[in-house]
């Protein structure tokens, strides 16, 4: 099976190439297609340009003709669409590259994934398919109680779910309009090895080991639904090898918890990690809270579970584990790679200087 993956060189993305490459099978041949933003790093697929079932092209998705000639080059049989600016804080300050990316991107991959799907063979077109990787947040805040399905409707609070959401519905209507063979799927915040330092928790992590105040919005108890990247991963091509066309799949593992939580979480694990620094939480710094921060967000995965028979292999105490092991033996390694291409690219906020993050 030949796939593109967009985006591959980012968190997801990077952990879904890992995967494809790892089957023992050696049934996928893949290329990735990612623009190298600052968020994008090569480090995080080791050994894959070594192997001969992986390909790599830096475009950027807006870029129509080189999508286009990508597609006709390299002959697909799946697109798994995971290219996204991804972080609300930056959404908030710059909202263009949001905007450009997400959806005029999304755009320009779905007009070249019509054109390409139009001149297959009858026999390959039955098997074609087209998943875009989306967001829960593009549903909105909840309240103490409640649930995101598949029918709840959108509601996006910020420049990044909002354009999340556009989207989501330009998949849609490229599936009705144009028969395009789509699947889609929203999912919850995702944590593992790999995730660039901005993110709450490996934000979290590395303040922690380099001693420094650890950045809190609020108070802390803004509520996320969390899951291990590498279930996520498994869900992802669960959906694409079964799941219906014109579908969306809601993927949650049932794993809010607090942001406050989370940092306690963290906190916990690198004391026993590194005793001799003292209690970690003593660094926690509760800061102003960003605009218009959602408060809850929780995902019921039932459709998911049913149809697909999706189950996460990590709760969210043995993901965290990982996770935190994971950065403390990295930190002078993929960490610090991630940093020092930061500041040769000069970024106006680096990912250490984040205000916060959830």
């Amino acid at each position: 099976m030949k796939i593109i993956v967009t985006g591959g060189y980012g968190f997801i993305g990077s952990a879904l190439i890992r995967y494809l490459l790892a089957d023992k099978q050696g049934g996928f041949e893949v290329l990735n297609i990612d623009k190298l933003t600052y968020a994008g790093h090569q480090e995080s697929v080791p050994g894959a340009n070594l192997s001969k079932q992986y390909q790599f092209r830096q475009i950027d998705i807006c870029d129509f003709d080189e999508v286009r000639q990508a597609m006709r080059d390299f002959k697909p049989d799946a697109i798994m669409h995971l290219a996204a600016e991804s972080h609300v804080d930056r959404s908030i300050d710059g909202p263009s590259a949001f905007l450009q990316t997400n959806v005029v991107g999304t755009y320009s991959l779905l007009q070249a994934a019509t054109e390409y799907f139009r001149d297959l063979e009858e026999s390959r077109k039955k098997s074609f398919r087209f998943l875009h990787v989306s967001t829960d947040e593009v549903f909105g805040a909840l309240a103490d109680a409640g649930e995101f399905s598949e029918t709840t409707p959108y509601r996006p609070t910020s420049p990044y779910s909002a354009s999340k959401a556009a989207s989501d519905h330009f998949v849609q209507a490229w599936h009705h309009t144009y028969g395009l063979p789509t699947l889609a799927t929203n999912c919850g915040n995702n944590y593992g090895p790999f995730q660039y330092l901005e993110k709450l928790i490996p934000l979290a992590i590395m303040k922690g080991l380099r001693r420094e105040p650890i950045p809190v919005y609020g108070t802390g108890t803004n509520i996320r639904d969390w899951i291990y990247v590498d279930d996520h991963v498994r869900a992802l091509m669960l959906v694409l090898n079964k799941g219906k066309v014109g579908e969306t799949y809601n993927i949650g593992t049932r794993g809010e918890q607090r942001n406050i939580d989370v940092i306690g979480q963290v906190c916990s694990i690198l004391d026993e990690l590194r005793p001799e620094a003292g209690a970690h939480k003593d660094l926690i710094s509760f800061v102003t809270d960003r605009p218009g921060h959602d408060f809850r967000y929780a995902i019921n995965p039932n459709k998911i579970y049913n149809e697909l028979g999706f189950r996460p292999k990590e709760s969210f105490e043995s993901g965290i584990r990982k996770t935190v092991t994971w950065y403390f033996e990295q930190q002078n390694q993929w960490c610090q790679a991630v940093l020092d291409r930061a500041a040769k690219l000069n970024e106006s906020a680096s990912p250490m200087s984040r205000r916060g993050a959830a």
